[in-house]
């Protein structure tokens, strides 16, 4: 069966991701699809908007298909990388400049690539059991597929937090940070699809949603701010260390446990990005990180202890966020020897 589905159904194009035993992670091929019928659609009057979901309960997309990735680097095939990641931007900024409605379901696990194809569209939409997060930094990555521009864009200085302990957000803080609008019951979803696809009308969106869940990042934000408000990384956790409170010990242990590199290079893009404010600029700055994050960086020995041996216990180069310069942030951000990427 195919990876990806897609159709045209009443007056929706849509677009299934089609590979639950592998919670719908996306592949090269099923990103060049995407990207073909959003082409395709977009200046067809019969697709009034396009509709993204997702087979299975479990995830909408748990992230990009990184064993391609992780197997080509060891190999010392760096361009296949640069090519995937290319591409992919490509498309993100595709979706959030896309000029017609484009809604999308995010059920379950939400993560990485999986945000790129649907936190950018226009109608976000939330369930029972959504589980949404940017955990690169677990693996020698920063949150990227323009999730730098949607973390900038949180409230305070939340987008941080999320970014640097890699933190995962339930449907109501989800929609809090600014990554969904609305939610929607599980009961429903397939009542709303049907309708949209039937009828194009958005307004049967407000029609099935109900109240968000409470968002406990809400009541902890001035908290958060405090600490991560802060100039450096090093700072921040120093700081998550003297606080005796629970937030506070998971996001110190998940900052200390993540790749050093990469935790202080997404503090310094989500920054950056707070200032540039467009999706473009935040995806050429996520691809010069990108460019050298097999050959220079820590991404190989990530996806080994997380996806290849499974063992969860990454032995990073530079194992401390002390191990960790001015410098080496500033050349990990610098532009790459060809230039920024060009959308």
């Amino acid at each position: 069966m195919a990876d990806i589905l897609t159709r045209i159904e009443g007056r929706a194009g849509r677009i299934t991701l089609n590979r639950p035993q592998a919670l719908n992670a996306l592949t090269y091929d099923m990103l060049r699809e995407i990207e073909r019928v959003l082409d395709l659609w977009r200046d067809d009057p019969a697709v009034a908007l396009v509709l993204i979901d997702a087979a299975g309960d479990k995830a909408f997309a748990a992230g990009g298909d990184i064993v391609d990735l992780y197997n080509t680097g060891r190999a010392g095939d760096f361009a296949f990388g640069r090519k995937f990641w290319a591409h992919e931007y490509r498309i993100n900024a595709k979706v959030a400049r896309y000029p017609k409605t484009y809604v999308a379901v995010m059920t379950g696990f939400t993560m990485g690539g999986g945000v790129g194809v649907s936190a950018h569209g226009s109608h976000r939409i939330v369930t029972d059991g959504s589980q949404v997060a940017m955990p690169e930094c677990g693996i020698g990555l920063v949150p990227d597929v323009g999730g730098s521009l949607l973390l900038a864009q949180a409230p305070g200085f939340l987008g941080e937090y999320l970014g640097m302990s890699s933190t995962r957000m339930g449907p109501g803080d989800a929609i809090f940070a600014g990554f969904a609008d609305s939610y929607v019951p599980v009961s429903s979803l397939e009542g709303l699809k049907a309708g949209l696809a039937e009828t194009g009308d958005l307004d049967m969106i407000a029609d099935f949603a109900e109240p968000a869940p409470e968002s406990p990042l809400r009541d902890l934000l001035g908290d958060i701010d405090r600490v991560f408000s802060r100039d450096s990384a090093v700072e921040i956790a120093s700081m998550l260390e003297g606080l005796e409170v629970d937030w506070a010990a998971k996001a110190h242990k998940a900052i200390r446990r993540n790749c050093p590199i990469s935790v202080a290079c997404s503090l310094r893009m989500i920054r950056n990005v707070r200032v540039l404010g467009q999706i473009e600029a935040a995806l050429a700055q996520e691809y010069r990180f990108i460019w050298r994050c097999m050959e220079e960086g820590e991404f190989l020995e990530g996806i080994r202890a997380a996806v290849i041996d499974k063992d969860r216990n990454p032995q990073w180069a530079r194992p401390k966020l002390e191990d960790i310069g001015a410098d080496d942030v500033a050349h990990m951000l610098s532009p790459p020897p060809g230039g920024d990427l060009e959308l």
